[in-house]
């Protein structure tokens, strides 16, 4: 891949600079992790019947039984800020990979509800994992002019994830395997999950965060071989954003210098769930049959959702690092409104059936080309190096806990009625519109360092 030096730091203009083959490896394997956090997310859409019969679960269980995996998830994204700063990021990794296959193996294999939920549980342990340390990573390792297209590959592989769980759980569901259908749509899960263990092997730690530990040299090599244009002067940046002679690694998170990142990180990840979007990604199949189309019917129109969802991730990966965030997020929050506004009008007038169907795609698209793509690219930037561990993990535990909220909920909510349902997100979502009107800044562009001195924060 090739790009004009017109977008790239430190390049005089009419030079080109290849992307380096260490990068690229580093941060499709890292990425792996997405892909897993969204099969797994998606995975269940397709199972909520045969949890219901299975396990004889009223509205209320299965809601709680669908956000089992998200309190996992919580947990999960809250609690791996500290290890990932101990251990380094590819240490983390590694254990994510091993807990995204013992869930898989459990879930396929539980004798009962409630061998279920702990499995389901650990799931969302490597999930809420995965949320924070992949971006983290790639955004570590990535020089400031790709880092945009580099960490939205995490976003990618998420929405693949989701694409192949609802591709998987379609094709699965045709062979009329019997009782045992949909543990095979969980078990399925422990293939990728080994080949992304494997293929960690192959991949160097975070420079960041061995110029943190005080291992330069290490961090020097790593910075060489991901393509850094000047080795010298991003280590030097490095070192100077971690003052670590007037600052610590373990300093108070919560504290003013900080507040700015921490409202921007928590607003994206609570507009974020407030969109519906993983009411939409859990209830797929749910939703589609409440408009009438059969269970068949119902999981092939959750593949079109999951292709919707690549496509336009896709192209917002090509225009992310050109067009910058905000302008995403102000395209993907008009598309928000208009389309869930539709929804909601296709519940009230009892019309459903294709309006409903084109009012979800024009959501996922929207949902595809702004917050999806922007999310985790935009909370890995925008907190300094000393903290960025502490901060991707809360922005990760904010939007798990509405993520776990909106989950729990809309089964219940949409019993009484779907249109109330898709009006209140298509409102939440004129808040998000204002939101970045007048408070979201613009990162594109700009090294981790320069953007920790544009906060303000030194």
């Amino acid at each position: 891949m090739v790009v004009s030096s017109a977008n790239l730091d430190g390049f005089r203009k009419g030079k080109t600079m290849r992307l380096s083959g260490t990068l690229m490896r580093s941060a499709i394997v890292a990425a792996l992790g997405g892909l897993l956090f969204g099969f797994d997310t998606a995975v269940i859409s397709g199972t909520t019947d045969w949890l219901r019969n299975t396990f004889d679960l009223g509205d209320f269980l299965l809601g709680f039984t669908v956000a089992s995996a998200l309190i996992g998830t919580i947990i999960g994204s809250i609690a791996v800020g500290k290890p990932s700063d101990a251990f380094g990021r590819r240490g983390i990794l590694f254990v994510l990979a091993i807990l995204f296959f013992l869930s898989a193996i459990g879930c396929g294999l539980a004798l009962n509800w409630g061998m279920f939920l702990a499995f389901r549980f650990l799931g969302g342990l490597a999930v809420g994992g995965a949320s924070v340390v992949s971006p983290l990573y790639i955004a570590e390792i990535s020089p400031a002019a790709y880092r945009g297209r580099l960490v939205a590959i995490t976003q990618f592989n998420i929405v693949l994830g989701i694409l192949l769980a609802y591709l998987s759980n379609y094709i699965i569901g045709s062979l009329q395997l019997g009782a045992s259908e949909c543990r095979w749509m969980f078990a399925v899960m422990a293939v990728p999950s080994a080949a992304f263990f494997l293929l960690l092997f192959g991949t160097p730690q975070s420079p960041r965060w061995l110029a943190a530990k005080g291992r330069v040299d290490e961090a020097r090599t790593v910075l060489r071989d991901c393509g850094a244009a000047n080795v010298e002067e991003e280590l030097r940046e490095i070192q100077q954003s971690l003052d670590l002679q007037h600052h610590s690694l373990e300093e108070p998170f919560y504290q003013m210098k900080y507040i700015r990142p921490i409202m921007l990180a928590t607003a994206i990840a609570v507009f974020n769930q407030l969109s519906g979007i993983n009411a939409l990604i859990y209830y797929t199949a749910h939703i589609f049959k409440m408009a009438g189309y059969g269970a068949t019917d119902a999981l092939l129109q959750s593949v079109m959702i999951g292709f919707t969802n690549l496509i336009f991730t896709i192209a917002a990966m090509s225009v992310i690092d050109h067009f910058g965030r905000r302008k995403l997020m102000l395209v993907g929050s008009v598309g928000y409104i208009l389309s869930l506004s539709a929804a909601a009008y296709s519940f009230y007038t009892g019309t459903g059936g294709k309006m409903l169907l084109i009012s979800l795609i024009v959501f996922i698209a929207s949902h595809a080309f702004g917050q999806g793509a922007v999310i985790w690219v935009f909370i890995g930037e925008v907190f300094p190096n000393r903290v960025r561990a502490r901060g991707q993990a809360l922005g990760s535990f904010v939007h798990w806990v509405m993520a776990a909220a909106i989950s729990w909920t809309f089964p219940i909510i949409a019993a009484q009625s779907g249109g109330h349902t898709f009006a209140f997100y298509a409102v939440c979502c004129v808040g998000q519109l204002i939101w970045v009107i007048l408070v979201m800044p613009e990162t594109k562009g700009i090294s981790l360092e320069k953007i920790q001195e544009k906060m303000g924060i030194t």
